[in-house]
């Protein structure tokens, strides 16, 4: 007896804009391949940036990973962009009564909950895939979550005030001291996560989460072999553009491209990637209908653009997204193994 297929979706993503896009290609998925009890046939496989990854305080935090965690299980604060949902600040006040920490990095309560647990199975002897997996396995969030890699390579800054931890100019300067230039320490010794090489191989579609290029999908395809997997791999890999009209969706992406003498427009971003045809990494970038004037210029190039409504205000709009974009690959739901 044959099984159904199930589709092997792959999303290299990271910050809040990328969970929301997972969060789409979940429910796209599930309206699509529906497995009978309220899940998926589709295999999706989540490649999440750890490069935003820090110590604080003795408890090392993931904040992307933490981020595409809730919001897969609904704990999200959607309210904030950003931790639980119903967080409370106590342990944070004490800290700071202590003066140990980060005043302007606040963490509730319910999170450090997931920091401590995290830190504590890391001295164990854990590595960070299976942290990831045992955070995961918390709440049944429909998606296999991989991180990047498993060595600690997190983002610095080079500023005119010096080099600093990516969340210090991020979070406490909100990206206004203009950047030099970012670095991943150590990134030339780490290697892909366990799966991660293998994933890309075996996928049907590969996926550009509308993340920032920078320092969100930046870290993931700088770790040595990732990039290559992607060139190599036989899926179509398709990225969504994270800027509408010359403007992020979310954040301070345009001060990060800014620092690596990329424009904020969303053809730039496409260029940066490049399309597979010339040594690039995409088959596709979709981009939103507010520059469609862009697409044309891009096609010259060899860069198939398709043009789709790309805001996600909430979760249908982001599964409709998702679902715009998987149109865009031939994937069969009819066909079988």
């Amino acid at each position: 007896m044959t099984v159904p297929a199930a589709p092997r979706v792959v999303v290299l993503t990271g910050g809040v804009g990328g969970s929301k896009f997972v969060v789409g290609v979940r429910e796209a998925a599930r309206r699509r391949w529906p497995d009978g009890e309220g899940g998926t046939r589709a295999r999706i496989t989540v490649i999440i940036n750890t490069g935003d990854d820090l110590w604080l305080s003795g408890l090392r935090l993931q904040p992307d990973v933490d981020s595409m965690i809730y919001a897969l299980a609904g704990v999200n604060d959607t309210g904030r962009g950003w931790g639980r949902a119903g967080e409370s600040e106590r342990v944070a006040a004490e800290l700071g009564a202590w003066g140990t920490g980060w005043p302007w990095f606040t963490l509730g309560d319910l999170d450090l909950g997931a920091h401590i647990a995290r830190t504590g199975w890391l001295r164990d002897g854990a590595t960070v895939t299976e942290v990831v997996g045992r955070l995961a396995g918390r709440w049944p969030l429909g998606v296999r979550l991989l991180p990047m890699t498993d060595s600690e390579v997190d983002t610095h800054v080079t500023t005119e005030q010096g080099r600093m931890h990516f969340q210090e100019w991020w979070t406490r300067h909100r990206a206004a001291l203009p950047a030099q230039g970012f670095d991943w320490p150590g990134i030339e010794r780490s290697a892909p996560a366990p799966g991660v090489r293998e994933a890309l191989a075996e996928a049907d579609v590969v996926l550009f989460a509308p993340s920032n290029p920078v320092v969100s999908l930046g870290p993931i395809l700088t770790v040595p072999g990732i990039a290559e997997a992607v060139r190599a791999s036989p899926a179509a890999v398709v990225g969504v553009s994270p800027l509408i009209a010359g403007a992020p969706v979310r954040g301070m992406a345009d001060a990060c491209l800014a620092a690596v003498g990329i424009p904020a427009a969303a053809d730039a971003v496409g260029r940066h990637y490049g399309a597979r045809t010339s040594g690039g990494l995409l088959d596709a970038w979709v981009i939103a209908e507010e520059d469609a004037a862009l697409a044309a210029a891009l096609e010259a190039e060899g860069l198939t653009a398709p043009v789709r409504p790309l805001w996600m205000r909430d979760r249908d709009t982001a599964a409709t997204l998702a679902g715009a974009v998987l149109d865009l690959i031939a994937l069969d739901p009819a066909v079988e193994d």
